[in-house]
């Protein structure tokens, strides 16, 4: 089959996030950080810092706990993922987690709230002797939903392996 690249600048999956003390707080233990900067203000307030701060990896987790019914938009779109992982399912082979990246332009914090969109911004294919790894690479940015400043980029690569 060939490689559709008619999926790159494919948007949708918008939401807005409300970053929560206890999301946060749960998120950092579950990850084996146990400093209490991220559970308590005036540990946060004694390490220089305004509010109780977010892990660096917190956004993969950050729409399940902080996307509340009547925040969101009217019309949040699908998320492009979501299509590209139906398709890799129809053309069979294994769907496999290629890597995440995240680039912050501030810190995020308790109280934040974000508005989110994805993109497809790449789509490629690799051959080797065992089969094809076609690559889908999106990028979820966060915006502050007060100032409407770019706040941070989350960029996923999943790769489906036939």
């Amino acid at each position: 089959m060939p490689l559709d690249k008619s999926w790159i600048g494919r948007k949708g999956g918008r939401a807005r996030i409300v970053i929560e003390r206890s999301a946060v707080t749960n998120f950092a233990r579950a990850v084996k950080d146990y400093d209490p900067v991220y559970a308590n203000a005036e540990a946060a307030k004694a390490a220089g810092l305004d509010a109780i701060p977010v892990p660096p990896t917190y956004l993969i987790a950050a729409s399940t706990w902080g996307t509340f019914p009547e925040l969101q938009p009217d019309d949040p779109g699908v998320n492009p993922q979501v299509d590209v992982v139906a398709q890799y399912a129809k053309d069979g082979g294994l769907l496999l987690h290629g890597e995440q990246q995240f680039t912050y332009e501030r810190a995020l914090k308790v109280g934040d709230v974000l508005d989110i969109e994805t993109e497809i911004v790449d789509t490629y294919e690799k051959t080797s002797g065992s089969g094809t790894m076609t690559f889908t690479v999106t990028d979820t940015k966060y915006v502050d939903a007060n100032t409407g400043e770019l706040v941070a980029t989350a960029r996923n690569n999943f790769i489906n392996r036939r």
